[in-house]
Order: structure tokens, then C-alpha cells, then sequence
């Protein structure tokens, strides 16, 4: 895990600045729809550089955690600008989450579960500190179910592992269900690569 915090420490000077595109394009409306449900107390696993931060209800409170510095501080200053004071930010591995046992009402995570090295680790974390009946929500990319739309997955996955360490091709749906959680929606949003899940805890 510290290896995979050091890439984004590095990384987080152009994080930002390397998802431009697609975020424009794409990924913000994802965010929109995806955090639209989120309700009561919030855990944001892998906040990053605050990327979801504009999208929450305003009714909501929320910790969001991230093992990289150099991304919390990025989010930091994207907090302050938007004037957020229901928003709390610490550093914390989500493979060992130093919350009490179903402590949040919603679970979030988006294009996190590529990059956690134990991903069923950190999903087992995330459905242990979620309330039971709580709402886990995913957006996340993974492989698909075609073997056509994985060949460029396959190409940029040791690109992507040596740059972030991210996977391009995990399981991450199956991953889910590992941990726990049972799965209540799946929406493809570009093809089945990128998949809103949502899932609960019973």
C-alpha cells in the first residue's frame, strides 16, 4: 500500500490535470447521478482530489478518507473553495478503516477499487463500517464482458499499474458481492466497463 500512496504523492501535482478530458466529457455527469443518493452520514473511500465534493447533497455529512497526502491536499484546497462545512478529510488506508463497526449511513467510492491492493480487503472494510441497511454506492470501471472491449483494457493496464498502480482489468462487481454486499442495481454508464453499482448491507 505505501508504494501505491508514493505513485499518487507523485502523481497528484497532475492528477487533475491528466483526467481533464474525460471528466469533462464523462465522468462528472457520472459523479452527479452517482452521488445524488447519497444520504445522512457519508464515508467517501478514496476522495482523492475532492472530485465528488461539488456533487453532495447539501443534507449530508461527510469523511473522506485517501492514503495519499499529496491527493488530501489537493482536496483540501478544493473543500475550502467550495466553502464545505460539512466535509471532514483524513488520511487512512482503506484496507484498515479506524472507524467502529456500522458507523455510516452511505458508503461511497468511485474509480477506487481498480487501485486498492486487496481490493476484497477494502471492500470487507467498507461493508463492516456501514450500518446494516445502509447504501454502498460504486462507480467504478472494471473489465468487461467482452473479450473486443478488454483488448484496449489489456494494452493500458501495465501502463496504468506502473504510472497509479491501477488495474484495468478487475472484477470489481464479483469483488463486491465477495466482500458481503448484496447488489440491489447495476447501471452500465459506458458500456459495462464503467458500472454504477449499488449495493447494501442486510
Amino acid at each position: 500500500m505505501a508504494e501505491t500512496a508514493k505513485k499518487y504523492d507523485r502523481f497528484s501535482k497532475f492528477y487533475d490535470l491528466f483526467e481533464a478530458l474525460i471528466e469533462s466529457r464523462a465522468f462528472s455527469k457520472y459523479r452527479r447521478k452517482a452521488l445524488s443518493l447519497a444520504k445522512g452520514k457519508v464515508l467517501e473511500v478514496g476522495v482523492g482530489t475532492g472530485k465528488n465534493l461539488p456533487y453532495y447533497p447539501k443534507d449530508v455529512e461527510v469523511i473522506g478518507i485517501d492514503f495519499s497526502k499529496g491527493m488530501l491536499e489537493k482536496a483540501e484546497k478544493r473543500r475550502k473553495e467550495l466553502g464545505l462545512k460539512n466535509v471532514r478529510l483524513l488520511l487512512m488506508d482503506a484496507q484498515n478503516l479506524e472507524f467502529e463497526d456500522n458507523s455510516f449511513d452511505t458508503v461511497v467510492s468511485t474509480f477506487v477499487f481498480c487501485t486498492v491492493p486487496d481490493p476484497i480487503k477494502g471492500l470487507r472494510e467498507a461493508y463492516r463500517v456501514l450500518k446494516p441497511g445502509g447504501r454502498a454506492i460504486f462507480l467504478e470501471h472494471m473489465k468487461s464482458e467482452s473479450r473486443l472491449l478488454n483488448v484496449p483494457l489489456y494494452l493500458m493496464d501495465p501502463v496504468m499499474r506502473a504510472l497509479t498502480g491501477t488495474s484495468m482489468v478487475r472484477e470489481t462487481q464479483k469483488n463486491i458481492k465477495k466482500a458481503g454486499f448484496k447488489i440491489e442495481r447495476v447501471e452500465n454508464l459506458f458500456f459495462d466497463i464503467v458500472r454504477l453499482i449499488i449495493a447494501t448491507k442486510s
